[in-house]
């Protein structure tokens, strides 16, 4: 296989451009896709988050896009979140500057008017969620009749997220004759029904990340009712470091992160209903370490990826078995340790059993100890777990076992997926040369 951006058919300005951002090799779903789709061809990828597929379609795209006009863009990228859209943002916008090409992205939060005065000028590359890009469809202030080139990322996100029917509708405003590339999870179900529809003899890759270069993550299972989770979760989070606390609602979340505000950990809520800016700097702010825990729904399971998280609380069961491997895939990146904690009342049993069963995960609860958050090995659960709560707070305690430190080393990837991966799920690296290949 071939070890090169230049190999792979990258020009030599982009390929400068990449080493200035530290980006010398490419990982292994660039390898695999970049020369069918800088050829061209219709492609689908199944590659989990943060193994590099931001970086490859964007290399296509920078490279292969035409010049568009004012309201009619010529690449059109589709994803689930507009923090995902703001992180392919950051790696697109550099690697356009060296081809001259303009980029906009459009999600819910921000203001429409703005959209309608940069769609007015003139704009090549349109990264939108799939609710805001439809509404400023509707209102004439684009067109997609010359986009010839469609990314969609992370459509099985999209699909759980109901977007699908939305994605139908603007794929069919695009030129027929067009190249789309798209990216999954998985292929199957709803995802599949989008492949035999808009692609044509499409080049099929999957990645996974080799089972030695996951971080190693212990999944706990705890009984407890609703009265015992605030002090539970204050506990945990005090045991293992910094945490990402999901709830199932906007309100859920917001109420439990005053609540641990009270018990002295600092908190901040990131959900539907906060504007992007807060959403940004909440982010911001736990990524640098002025915020110990992150309460968030749904919304920050995919397209958010913050270095060193050491747990994650289900303080409310997920919804689906895709959820909560989701959810749970905000701790162990970049090879690290972690620890996902799921909080289970007894009416909730049934459901946690078969979801333990739908990802083959020994079925029951544990004993609830708080010393099995950081023991060198986790026993198998039982189906008549204690549910006594250990009565002491232990003492602050980072996820490897040792004092927490008074800041800490997360950095928040911004999207930067072949950096915010290019050192995790390649697995090499160490040292200050890991460290920048991370934040890429």
């Amino acid at each position: 296989m071939t070890t090169t951006f230049s190999e792979l058919g990258v020009p030599a300005a982009l390929v400068s451009r990449l080493r200035t951002l530290d980006i010398t090799a490419p990982f292994p779903i660039q390898q695999l896709t970049l020369q069918d789709a800088l050829a061209g061809r219709d492609l689908c990828g199944k590659a989990p988050t943060g193994s590099g597929k931001t970086l490859a379609f964007s290399l296509p795209v920078a490279i292969r896009v035409g010049e568009g006009a004012a309201r009619r863009p010529r690449a059109l990228l589709l994803v689930p979140t507009r923090e995902l859209a703001s992180q392919v943002r950051d790696v697109l916008a550099p690697l356009l500057e060296v081809t001259d090409r303009r980029i906009v992205t459009l999600y819910g939060g921000t203001s429409v008017n703005r959209d309608r005065q940069r769609l007015a000028k003139r704009v090549d590359v349109v990264v939108a969620t799939p609710g805001r890009l439809e509404d400023l469809l509707q209102q004439r202030a684009i067109s997609l009749a010359d986009v010839d080139l469609v990314v969609i990322d992370e459509a099985d996100r999209m699909a759980d997220m109901g977007f699908l029917p939305v994605v139908r509708r603007i794929l069919d405003q695009t030129r027929r004759q067009r190249q789309t590339l798209l990216f999954s999870a998985t292929l199957d179900g709803d995802v599949d029904v989008l492949v035999r529809r808009y692609q044509r003899d499409p080049a099929r890759h999957e990645f996974d990340t080799p089972a030695e270069q996951r971080g190693d993550v212990r999944h706990v299972f705890w009984a407890a009712e609703r009265n015992e989770r605030r002090r539970l979760t204050a506990q945990i989070v005090r045991k293992t470091g910094p945490a990402i606390v999901f709830t199932r609602t906007k309100h859920g979340a917001d109420r439990l992160a005053k609540q641990l505000a009270q018990d002295g950990i600092t908190t901040a809520a990131i959900h539907g209903n906060r504007s992007q800016n807060q959403r940004e700097s909440a982010l911001a702010r736990f990524a640098d370490g002025r915020v110990h825990v992150l309460v968030a729904t749904d919304v920050a399971a995919r397209g958010i990826h913050v270095d060193d998280v050491a747990a994650v609380v289900h303080y409310d069961q997920p919804a689906t078995d895709k959820d909560y491997v989701h959810r749970s895939g905000r701790t162990g990146r970049a090879g690290a340790e972690g620890v996902v904690v799921s909080l289970v009342g007894a009416e909730e049993r049934k459901d946690v059993q078969k979801l333990q069963r739908d990802l083959a995960m020994p079925e029951g609860l544990h004993d609830l100890t708080m010393e099995l958050l950081t023991a060198d090995t986790l026993p198998t659960p039982r189906r008549d777990a204690a549910a006594t709560p250990t009565a002491a707070r232990p003492r602050r305690v980072s996820a490897n076992g040792g004092p927490a430190p008074a800041t800490s080393r997360r950095r928040a990837r911004h999207g930067r997926d072949n950096g915010g991966s290019q050192g995790g799920s390649n697995g090499g690296g160490n040292g200050a040369g890991a460290k920048r290949a991370r934040r890429r």
